[in-house]
């Protein structure tokens, strides 16, 4: 268990960051006053942190710049509280795979160098599980990578953890890539390159694993990458969705924002965002080759996540079945049992979802409520 507790964070994970970056987001979009002292706790441990970060550069340039992948990645995707972190979990039972870690998010320009110290103090202060689901939190668990592109380059999505007045018009730039410019979209493709090639050389596979709820959006700036690239695609009940994302981001938004935001504003933007996502992916998915796609309900994949796991692997041609098989089967037997959070549909939940969300109700044949 971890000193601190995640409500309790004296600084934001802006910590990380490296100076350009901090710096271009906390001139792009200001604070409330009644933040501005925890953001200066934040810049003078970011400006001490960020002074190896040329070290690093200077050694990705030499070791892993130019070296070429072995595989396109392999992408998990769907909207927040879909199942993806369960699917992610499996998949990372297979050592061919590489991810990106806990660590890596927090301090993505201290991987080449002074990693090992880092993780001894971060282990020492952070807490044990996530605060929302009871998930385990370690330094080496997998994470989703938006939280490492947001320590890398200021035009991700994840701006709106701090500035969630600006959620929306994030969501248009950073999120759907709508609205985004050339210049954005490319700082976007080559930060998140080099967090590819690191995370590989971290964790020792031969093809990345992603889950990240945000590549949701932007599919065809991926395939553009990586035009081999495969894809797991969740959509899970629309109405759990909503009071799992509601329940995650009111609790979460908490202690990261700087910018005071009601559980209203809240509420309204999860309901405006996900149509947004959805309708996005719907359009994009269209640029994934055949054969590189695997769409599955969440529920069906809870249901029988070892069969419908191993359809993937055949379906998507993923190499490494018969050595991953064992540690899979463990995994998914270790979770049975495990109590998930439990979710009363509320009317004003039921309304809201109806008259915003039901294209996914009725594309994925969901029970109208």
């Amino acid at each position: 268990m971890g000193l601190l507790k995640f409500e309790n964070l004296p600084v934001y994970p802006l910590i990380g960051a490296d100076r350009k970056t901090f710096d271009e987001m906390t001139s792009l979009w200001k604070e409330d006053p009644q933040y501005r002292t925890k953001i200066r706790m934040t810049k003078a441990l970011q400006r001490l942190l960020s002074l190896p970060a040329p070290i690093q550069d200077r050694r990705y340039d030499k070791l892993l710049r130019d070296k070429p992948l072995e595989h396109d990645p392999l992408f998990i995707l769907g909207h927040w509280r879909s199942g993806t972190t369960f699917v992610h979990n499996i998949f990372a039972q297979d050592h061919h795979f590489a991810h990106t870690t806990t660590y890596q998010t927090v301090f993505p320009h201290l991987m080449l160098w002074g990693q090992p110290f880092m993780k001894f103090m971060m282990n020492i202060f952070i807490p044990s599980h996530r605060p929302t689901d009871g998930m385990e939190l370690t330094p080496d668990t997998p994470q989703e990578e938006e939280f490492a592109m947001n320590n890398t380059m200021p035009y991700s999505y994840y701006n709106f953890w701090y500035y969630p007045k600006h959620q929306l018009e994030f969501c248009d730039r950073y999120l759907t890539f709508d609205n985004i410019t050339p210049e954005e979209k490319r700082a976007y493709q080559e930060a998140f390159m080099k967090i590819v090639k690191i995370s590989m050389w971290n964790t020792g596979g031969t093809q990345y694993l992603s889950k990240n709820p945000p590549h949701t959006g932007h599919v065809q700036a991926l395939v553009e990458m990586f035009p081999n690239a495969k894809f797991i695609y969740l959509m899970r009940n629309p109405y759990t969705v909503f009071e799992s994302t509601r329940s995650f981001f009111t609790q979460t938004i908490a202690p990261l924002r700087a910018q005071a935001v009601s559980d209203d504003d809240v509420e309204m933007n999860c309901i405006q965002v996900y149509p947004r996502l959805y309708e996005a992916y719907q359009r994009q998915k269209l640029f994934i080759p055949e054969g590189n796609l695997y769409e599955v309900r969440f529920e069906d994949f809870e249901n029988d996540a070892y069969t419908t796991t191993r359809n993937i692997y055949s379906k998507l041609q993923l190499p490494g079945w018969d050595d991953a098989e064992p540690a899979i089967r463990s995994y998914i037997e270790s979770k049975r049992g495990y109590k998930k959070n439990q979710y009363e549909y509320k009317p004003r939940t039921i309304d809201l979802v109806n008259r915003y969300w039901s294209q996914a109700i009725n594309d994925w044949g969901y029970e109208r409520r």
